[in-house]
């Protein structure tokens, strides 16, 4: 493999990797903010405990999410060098707002909520793991700014002098359509991930704790000695809180569908071939496009065998018109190459990104959704009208339940930059063209086995610390906020009693 492979693989491991955290990171924030605030206005202690069980597993995934994303930065200097001095006027200053304001918020009142408990008033300390979700959101749309550009290039112009582009808009930049439309769909589905995790971490509790409960009882009948059970009050909250999670990720799905549907409409306005790509559609059809649930066809692509389709479903996708026409890869290539390919700053042999891959990235992507969104509903029906089941699939749905959306995240990113392939910058810059000229193919492969051996033990860091505390649930807490003594609710200690580290 050259350098501009693994440049390019290694940028996809370690930002698919990151990427993992960020959106349980925003979701779970909301969940521990409204908790938060339930409690404050209730003085329910269930909401409290609600709130600081999920307040650690949040901060669990925000340390990991920042120890990873610094990583990114250094590649733009190290593997795509030629990319940040051309673009690094326009990308460079999404990022360093990112950096200096949403991440300062994210970090600084973060630190004063974890260590804010009886300390802070009730009222300033809630304010606090607001401003820390509102942090996530202006951190992720910097970001999001900044990748809008690669997606369509607005706000700058080029310097023939110096050969670089220069930031001349930078409301434009905020403001670009496409970031009009992926901030929010972005935003919804990282409700969507918060929401789904909590269910899932919210199930596997509830049967937990409701088989534990059966057991004690059990116990009492025979004479035999039993550890304490959990309450009543305890099942309540678990099932409830699953509840809450299933009806969160329900309600931030249709957010998603909503935003999806206005994404793949600006998305064919400015990147009509990746739209091509993405329904592996080869010739035009000027109108009544059919939409591809499933396609089976020859090794190369370019052949249909056999497909299962939803009539003028894509051309409505695509166009908001069931009518409408949508163009074909053999239509568009050629354009394209007329477009770009002559007297201008950059060219490539082909437009045309890798159709597999581009077809079911976005067909996983939905599926996974889709799949979170059913056991969400499953979720809403066994525990309806006040039941706590103890059914053998709780386990499976609550793993399930909880990876489905983040799956479907990083699939839907790894849609969004193969489909936009070969560019880097969208008609301006090609991928190839933004690779470091002086990095060798032993350098970025070193670079790359040191980093992904490193997240992989990370991995291993993040899973366990997340298991034990999920397994500990939500412990039992003073009206003021303050642990209580042991894991249970009536104060008795447990054998391997472990603090957090606030």
């Amino acid at each position: 493999m050259d350098v501009l492979e693994l440049a390019r693989w290694q940028f996809a491991i370690t930002t698919v990797y990151h990427f993992l955290f960020v959106p349980i990171t925003i979701g779970l924030s909301a969940l521990v903010a409204g908790y938060h605030t339930a409690w404050l206005r209730t003085n329910n202690t269930q909401y409290l405990r609600l709130a600081k069980f999920l307040g650690k597993l949040f901060t669990i995934n925000f340390a990991l999410g920042l120890v990873t994303g610094i990583v990114q930065e250094f590649q733009f200097g190290m593997n795509w060098s030629d990319y940040s001095r051309f673009v690094g006027d326009i990308f460079g200053a999404p990022l360093a707002i990112e950096a200096l304001l949403a991440f300062f918020l994210e970090s600084t009142f973060l630190g004063l909520w974890i260590f804010g408990w009886g300390r802070l008033p009730r009222a300033l300390h809630a304010a606090c793991i607001w401003i820390v979700h509102i942090g996530t959101l202006l951190s992720a749309y910097f970001i999001l700014a900044a990748n809008s550009f690669m997606q369509n290039p607005v706000g700058y112009r080029f310097n023939p002098e110096t050969q670089r582009a220069e930031l001349v808009d930078f409301g434009a930049v905020l403001l670009n359509k496409v970031q009009l439309v992926t901030f929010p769909h972005v935003a919804f589905s990282s409700y969507m991930v918060g929401g789904a995790v909590a269910m899932g971490v919210m199930l596997w509790n509830l049967r937990k704790r409701t088989l534990e409960a059966r057991a004690a009882a059990d116990a009492v009948e025979t004479g035999g000695a039993t550890k304490v059970a959990p309450t009543a009050d305890d099942l309540t909250m678990y099932r409830k809180a699953s509840r809450v999670g299933a009806i969160v990720m329900l309600v931030a799905s249709l957010g998603v569908v909503v935003t999806g549907d206005l994404q793949g409409k600006v998305m064919t306005d400015v990147q009509p071939m990746k739209m091509a790509a993405a329904e592996a559609l080869y010739d035009t059809y000027e109108k009544d496009a059919p939409f591809s649930i499933f396609t089976v066809g020859t090794r190369d692509g370019k052949e249909e065998k056999f497909a299962v389709t939803v009539p003028n479903l894509l051309s409505f996708l695509a166009t908001g018109d069931f009518h409408g026409k949508v163009e074909g890869v053999n239509d568009l290539e050629p354009e394209l190459q007329k477009k770009f390919n002559e007297g201008k700053l950059t060219s490539a042999d082909s437009y045309t990104p890798n159709i597999m891959w581009s077809y079911w990235s976005f067909r996983w992507m939905m599926g996974w959704g889709g799949i979170c969104m059913a056991i969400g509903v499953w979720v809403l029906w066994i525990t309806r009208k006040g039941r706590n089941p103890v059914n053998r699939w709780m386990g499976p749905a609550a793993l399930v339940g909880a990876l489905s959306p983040v799956f479907a995240m990083s699939i839907g990113w790894i849609f969004t930059e193969i489909g936009r392939q070969p560019w880097v910058v969208y008609g301006v810059m090609t991928t190839k063209q933004g690779v470091s000229p002086s990095v060798s193919a032993g350098e970025v492969l070193t670079s790359m086995i040191v980093y992904t051996l490193l997240y992989g033990a990370l991995a291993v860091v993040e899973v366990k610390l997340f298991m034990d505390y999920m397994r500990k649930g939500a412990e039992p807490v003073a009206d003021d906020g303050e642990d209580l003594p042991g894991g249970h609710s009536d104060g008795s200690k447990n054998d391997d009693e472990l603090s957090f580290a606030y």
